[in-house]
């Protein structure tokens, strides 16, 4: 167990610092403070943060993947998946469907407001008489 600093597990996973310590601010990776005030991290939080980027690149969010911490520190990516992430996974679904039914309504609404603003009026039917 070799203690890491924060620049070295940002570099090695693709992530920000900012990225680290938001993770850390939501329990889901955990560091101890060096004497000089430095974040020091187990090196083997590397996988942890690549197994937390994979489920967050998948869609889910930071408190979905707090279903998965007893499994983080495994390869989530090839495990079979469990009841509980398959639950959390169709849920997130669902809300992303919701989410992506309303814009396309709103997006619709739109795209008839721009039709019938640039569409000119019909001409009004001509009057009895008027075609003298």
């Amino acid at each position: 167990m070799t203690a890491v600093r924060i620049g070295a597990v940002a570099k090695a996973t693709g992530c920000t610092p900012r990225a680290l310590r938001h993770y850390e601010e939501h329990g889901l990776i955990a560091s101890a403070r060096a004497a000089n005030g430095y974040r020091e991290y187990d090196d083997a939080v590397v996988t942890r943060v690549r197994n937390i980027r994979h489920l967050l690149d998948a869609g889910l969010t930071l408190d979905d993947v707090r279903v998965f911490l007893p499994c983080l520190d495994g390869d989530v990516a090839s495990a079979p998946p469990s009841p509980a992430g398959l639950r959390v996974g169709r849920e997130r679904l669902a809300v992303l469907d919701a989410r992506i039914a309303a814009q396309v309504a709103v997006r619709d609404r739109l795209a008839a407001a721009l039709q019938a603003a640039t569409t000119p009026p019909a001409a009004p039917p001509p009057t009895p008489g008027s075609l003298r």
